[in-house]
C-alpha cells in the first residue's frame, strides 16, 4: 500500500526544516493536513520542507496573493526537482521576516546557498510569503 509505506516514512523521518522533529511532529501537518501554522518561522520551515518533498501546492497556496502573478506551480516545481535541498539554517526572524541560508546541490551536483531575508505577511489569520532580499 503507497499511503502505508508514505505514512510510515513521514512517521519516522527526520524533518528536513533543521527542528530535530519527526517530519510527522513538524512541518507535516502544515503541508499535508491544512493545519495552520502559526509564526513566519514556522511557515519558513515548512516552505523549506516542501522544497524538499517537491511539494508545489503548498509552495503556491502560501504565497501571498500579490505575488501569485509572479509564478506558477510549474515552475515552482521544476525549482524544487531540479535541486537537492540538504540543510535549512534560521540565521534571524522577528515577527514577519526571516533572514535564512538553503544549502542545496544544484542540478549539476553543485553545492549552492541561498541566502535571503523574507518578508511574510498574516492575512486572515494565516501566514504568506511576500518576497525576499537576496544576497
Amino acid at each position: 500500500n503507497i499511503y502505508y509505506i508514505k505514512y510510515k516514512m513521514i512517521k519516522t523521518k527526520p524533518c528536513p526544516c533543521g527542528s530535530a522533529l519527526h517530519l510527522e511532529n513538524c512541518c507535516s501537518p502544515y503541508i499535508y493536513d491544512g493545519v495552520v501554522v502559526p509564526t513566519a518561522e514556522k511557515l519558513m520551515r515548512s516552505r523549506f520542507t516542501a522544497y524538499c518533498l517537491q511539494n508545489a501546492d503548498y509552495l503556491y497556496n502560501t504565497t501571498h496573493v500579490s505575488q501569485k502573478k509572479y509564478t506558477n506551480k510549474s515552475d515552482i516545481l521544476a525549482w524544487a526537482k531540479s535541486n537537492t535541498w540538504q540543510k535549512l539554517e534560521i540565521l534571524n526572524f522577528s515577527e514577519n521576516t526571516v533572514e535564512f541560508k538553503a544549502y542545496y546541490l544544484d542540478e549539476n551536483r553543485k553545492p549552492q546557498i541561498h541566502h535571503e531575508k523574507s518578508t511574510f505577511i498574516n492575512f486572515q489569520d494565516a501566514w504568506f510569503y511576500v518576497d525576499g532580499k537576496f544576497y
